[in-house]
């Protein structure tokens, strides 16, 4: 990922708690014949085991009906995207549209990018693991947790029966938070004022991130 000093995230706290706070990735891979592929896949990231070279295994699970995890070799590397806020930002925020007229259009995010080796299972016994570890972490806080137990046990494993489990052990993380710490702080201030008045939610919470870090 093209990543300019200003907006490197280093902090590894930080990055995890984003990774938990956007527990969905689009996973890229490459097929055999070099067409591209992606899916929006629910995920959690497990770093309770770190070693050199590895940073946790992200844990996932994909619909069988899914052309692209028959694509997958074992061993093979795929790229992990994690979406935060987004916004489009107008030079109108920017004090230099009164002077010099030095100004452009751009767009603030947060982005965390996961690569490593890709590993696909169709283990019953490890999709019941990834299964009930994605139900467990959405689950916390909810007043009344449901957990997989709770369900029919004949219908749960038809359903597992419809999924493949892929696993990617990290070997890189990469991650950008681009919210115009490249200009003055007047300037910041403005746009995250303007965009904490914006209709739509992702661009409040980026205001917000912005505010947090001034």
């Amino acid at each position: 990922m093209y990543i300019p000093k200003p907006f490197q995230v280093d902090d590894w706290n930080e990055i995890t708690a984003f990774v938990k706070r956007h527990p969905a990735i689009n996973l890229v891979t490459v097929g055999e014949n070099g067409d591209p592929m992606a899916t929006l896949l629910p995920a959690v990231w497990d770093t309770r085991e770190l070693r050199e070279g590895s940073y946790g295994t992200l844990v996932t699970h994909i619909s069988k009906g899914n052309e692209q995890w028959k694509s997958i070799k074992n061993g093979q590397v795929g790229l992990a995207i994690v979406q935060g806020p987004q916004a489009y930002v107008s030079p109108s925020n920017y004090e230099k549209k009164l002077t010099d007229h030095k100004v452009v259009p751009t767009w603030n995010y947060q982005m965390v990018h996961l690569s490593g080796t890709l590993q696909v299972s169709e283990d019953r016994e490890l999709l019941r693991q990834i299964v009930s570890g994605l139900t467990d972490f959405h689950e916390q806080g909810r007043a009344k947790p449901w957990s997989a137990s709770e369900s029919d046990s004949e219908y749960f494993e038809a359903q597992l029966g419809g999924i493949v489990a892929i696993t990617m052990t990290v070997t890189k993380v990469e991650a950008k938070y681009k919210l115009s710490q490249n200009r003055s702080e007047v300037d910041q201030r403005t746009v995250a004022a303007d965009l904490s008045t914006s209709s739509k939610l992702e661009e409040r919470a980026l205001s917000a991130e912005m505010l947090k870090r001034l």
